[in-house]
């Protein structure tokens, strides 16, 4: 089964770094084999270009070419970490993705949103989320929490305030107009509160497929789900045999799965049904 994809987006400050390490280990709670990002970078040659676009003067690059070196960066993410992590079955969850090319160069940066669109359909054709959560907070508020951490700021938090609102409604628009995939949280809670909305909406949303977990065998490269799907046609008097479908969990025990205890159930499930346990 293929994985999900799941993107974080936000102004700065707004706690998606905080987020996205509560969203990890809930998933991962679940049996789900689970790879955390973050753009620009992921890759070895993306964070080569993270370094390029995150230093320096705020105008040392144009919108435009901001953009460019972002799909750059983004292609490189995607084939060498994403699209094969999702393939194998993992859940991937990223630190934003190309909604903030949409935010930061376009609405904010002036860059045609149409442009945009037209590069990301060249770059990964309709490559996108499963899910993304729009962390909204005041851009003022959001700047004063990536002060408070006391680290150097990078050129997009030294942008000017009007810059940082137009990001902020820009965010808002993108999870109005796909509301089917764009689930926004208010940012101003605890991080409890908004990791809390956050496994809300991502039960939710993709509710359906969190009940298989499993783990990443590094010895083959495949996906172990924790558990077995089995249909069976029980022979009856009609001319329709009847049909029998069932999903049978591995069951936990310290330090190992008993794999030959969920056997058994799939094995003797159709027995079970027909003349009770």
């Amino acid at each position: 089964m293929r994985g999900k994809f799941i993107t974080l987006e936000g102004g700065e400050g707004a706690g998606k770094t905080t987020l996205i390490k509560a969203l990890q280990a809930a998933l991962a709670a679940k049996g789900l084999d689970v790879v955390v990002t973050r753009e620009p970078g992921g890759t070895p040659g993306a964070e080569v270009l993270r370094d390029i676009l995150l230093k320096g003067a705020t105008d040392r690059w144009s919108p435009v070419t901001e953009a460019l070196l972002m799909y750059a960066a983004r292609v490189d993410h995607v084939e060498r970490l994403i699209e094969p992590a999702l393939t194998r079955g993992a859940w991937v969850i990223s630190d934003r993705f190309a909604d903030s090319t949409m935010a930061y160069q376009g609405t904010a940066g002036g860059v045609p949103l149409d442009r945009i669109r037209q590069l990301h359909a060249a770059a990964l054709g309709d490559f996108r989320p499963d899910l993304t959560l729009v962390l909204d907070l005041d851009p003022r508020t959001g700047l004063e929490r990536t002060v408070a951490r006391g680290e150097d700021a990078t050129r997009f938090e030294r942008f000017d305030a009007d810059f940082h609102a137009r990001l902020r409604q820009a965010f808002l628009d993108i999870a109005a107009r796909e509301p089917e995939r764009c689930c926004v949280l208010d940012a101003r809670s605890d991080a409890d509160a908004v990791a809390a909305a956050a496994l809300q909406a991502i039960e939710t949303r993709l509710g359906d497929q969190l009940t298989v977990g499993g783990e990443y065998d590094q010895r083959d490269g495949q996906f172990r789900p924790r558990q077995i799907y089995a249909t069976w046609h029980v022979p009856t008097k009609s001319r329709n045999p009847l049909v029998v479908r069932g999903t049978y969990s591995f069951v936990q025990e310290p330090e190992r799965r008993s794999f030959f205890s969920s056997l058994l159930k799939v094995l003797t499930a159709p027995f079970t049904f027909l003349f009770g346990s």
